[in-house]
């Protein structure tokens, strides 16, 4: 019986550590802008116009007005053409300003976050296999889809919004300090100082809620990925429902958090409301007092109007702005996070290629643990020579697998030494010795594109003509013509829509192009029926020839023809030899031969 529907947890974050702050983060990515610091420079110079032509605007505008109230007591009162034309223009430029910053500026957005989303992209591939096993792939790609979009909001509201206002905000001070008494810049500073005050305040106590609805919506999307990627099982136990409960869980999580933060957001926006409607009451009944009394003109009430108008509809987006930059500098922060993550398994500075004479493969003494808890080999030895078949057999959880894994250094040995024609594998290049090794695994993992492409994979750059060739030493040529787009049939995510036999002999397709000196074959038939198993094995064994093999097998009956056979229990060699040795003595590969020969089932 299945659990009820939990509530789903929070996931945990895509890095280690806790957040940084605002400033270690646009430390961060400064660097990424340096390269356009000289169009930041002049979108900064396009920016300072715009506004100067935008607080230019009032000016215009009060000695307009003030000529026409002149004009009354004047009759031969001129239409001020110059000054309609002048205050058309500064609107005018404006405009022209603010699009020229935008436009010299977008190349420097646009290629920051490429930089910035490329590097977190080579970074993941370089993480050891331990992350990728352990990550939760929704969640993680939620983050790298924020914090990429981050890097674009994060300019847009402070170069295009905070940085302007802020600008605007010391010229109109300076103006109503320089123009009118002290009252005005007075009430205008004071206002803004508790905006501002009010507005950060409140919007560091919404920051949790905030981040609290981004796990939640992170751990959401996760659990959709996942349920969707194993959309089989969930038909094969019909439990269809219960992954809808499942989400519906989440999603009420979700809304709850949703009201949560709107709450809180409309909570601050009255907030700023109420301090933007004193301000301007305060400056009007002073202006229009002023006017009164004969100290001010009517186009001085006006222009004070115009600049509290210009000034206070940016601020009344501030508090949006600030959260929205804090979120920004949030998503950034878990972005930069997969990048500060260690390389589990590091390139040792200046390291040189593999070079590969014979294609001698050597253990020596190898001790592994995925846990320390837990180890996984003890004191492993072993040699394939150039040319030899080794197999390695024994029970499941023996540690078979994970001496491919350590060959492929996908993680680095506790104590002893791979080599490869005696050159330790820690102390090469790791593109070099992945190179140098080709796999044929148990369950081949395709691309959710076409058998060409998938083919042509393990070569770069490969013509059609080396595909079909490899695709016909595989014996898959007949059935990929059999397709009704051939070369270009699309195999589905994961290669879902060929079977097992058909994604084996694309694996065995992809290793002929590569065609490398070392090969694994990690138990490559034993997901097969008796017929398939036949025919890859004999395909196996040509692609096999004057090669090093490694052969990592569960079934016995396809590694009788091998050089040497080791058998391996709990993480230790306990046996080695060939085929009719090892049956001769009677220990416990012939209890291993003899329980298969005598099962009903082999291919259980």
């Amino acid at each position: 019986m299945r659990p009820a529907a939990p509530s789903v947890p929070l996931s945990p974050p895509a890095a280690a550590g806790a957040p940084r702050r605002d400033g270690e983060v646009l430390k961060k990515l400064l660097p990424y802008f340096w390269q356009y610091r000289w169009r930041v420079a002049l979108a900064l110079g396009f920016m300072v116009g715009a506004k100067l032509a935008t607080v230019g605007v009032p000016l215009l505008l009060k000695k307009i007005v003030d000529q026409l109230d002149a004009a009354q007591a004047n009759p031969l009162f001129v239409l001020p053409v110059g000054l309609l034309v002048a205050y058309g223009a500064l609107r005018l430029c404006t405009s022209l300003f603010t699009e020229l910053r935008e436009l010299v500026f977008a190349k420097a957005t646009e290629g920051a976050a490429r930089a910035i989303s490329l590097q977190v992209f080579r970074h993941l591939h370089d993480l050891s296999l331990r992350f990728h096993l352990e990550r939760q792939t929704g969640g993680m790609t939620r983050d790298i889809e924020r914090g990429t979009r981050a890097v674009h909001s994060l300019i847009s509201f402070s170069l295009y919004s905070i940085l302007p206002t802020l600008i605007e905000v010391v010229l109109v001070l300076s103006l109503l300090g320089g123009l009118f008494d002290w009252a005005f810049a007075a009430i205008t500073g004071a206002a803004l100082v508790l905006y501002v005050t009010y507005t950060i305040t409140v919007t560091e106590w919404r920051t949790k809620f905030r981040r609290q609805l981004n796990e939640i919506d992170s751990a959401t999307h996760t659990q959709a990925i996942d349920s969707l990627l194993n959309y089989e099982t969930v038909k094969y136990f019909g439990a269809e429902d219960f992954e809808a409960r499942r989400y519906d869980a989440s999603l009420e999580r979700l809304r709850q958090a949703q009201l949560k933060s709107q709450t809180t957001l409309s909570l601050l926006n009255t907030g700023q409301q109420l301090i933007i409607a004193t301000a301007l009451v305060l400056m009007l009944w002073r202006a229009t007092q002023g006017v009164s009394e004969g100290r001010l003109s009517l186009g001085d009430l006006v222009m004070v109007n115009a600049f509290m108008i210009q000034l206070y509809i940016p601020l009344n987006f501030l508090g949006v702005l600030y959260r929205e930059i804090k979120q920004s500098l949030t998503d950034l922060d878990k972005m930069f996070g997969l990048l500060g993550r260690e390389r589990e398994v590091a390139e040792a500075p200046g390291a040189p290629a593999l070079r590969v004479q014979g294609g001698r493969v050597e253990f020596d003494a190898v001790d592994f643990a995925y846990d320390p808890a837990r180890p996984v080999l003890h004191g492993v030895s072993f040699t394939i020579e150039p040319g030899q078949r080794v197999a390695v057999v024994g029970p499941s959880g023996s540690g078979k697998s994970t001496l491919a894994r350590l060959l492929f250094r996908f993680y680095d040995v506790k104590a002893g030494a791979v080599r490869i024609d005696g050159q330790d594998i820690r102390h090469v290049t790791q593109h070099s010795l992945r190179q140098a090794l080709g796999i044929v695994p148990q369950d081949a993992v395709l691309f959710n594109d076409t058998l060409g492409y998938n083919i042509g994979y393990a070569k770069e750059g490969a013509t059609p003509a080396e595909i079909e060739a490899a695709a016909q030493a595989a014996q898959l040529d007949g059935f990929i013509r059999s397709t009704p787009q051939g070369y270009g049939t699309r195999v589905g995510e994961r290669g879902l829509k060929l079977s097992g036999g058909e994604k084996q002999r694309v694996a065995i397709a992809r290793t002929l192009l590569k065609n490398p000196p070392i090969l694994i074959f990690d138990e490559a038939t034993s997901a097969l029926d008796s017929h398939n198993e036949r025919a890859i094995q004999a395909q196996l064994d040509a692609v096999g020839q004057n090669k090093t093999v490694l052969v990592i097998a569960h079934r016995l009956s396809t590694v009788v023809d091998a050089d040497q056979i080791l058998v391996l229990e709990a993480g230790r060699i306990v046996e080695r030899g060939r085929h009719a040795e090892l049956l001769a003595r009677g220990g416990a590969y012939a209890r291993m031969w003899n329980l298969q020969a005598n099962s009903q089932a082999p291919d259980a």
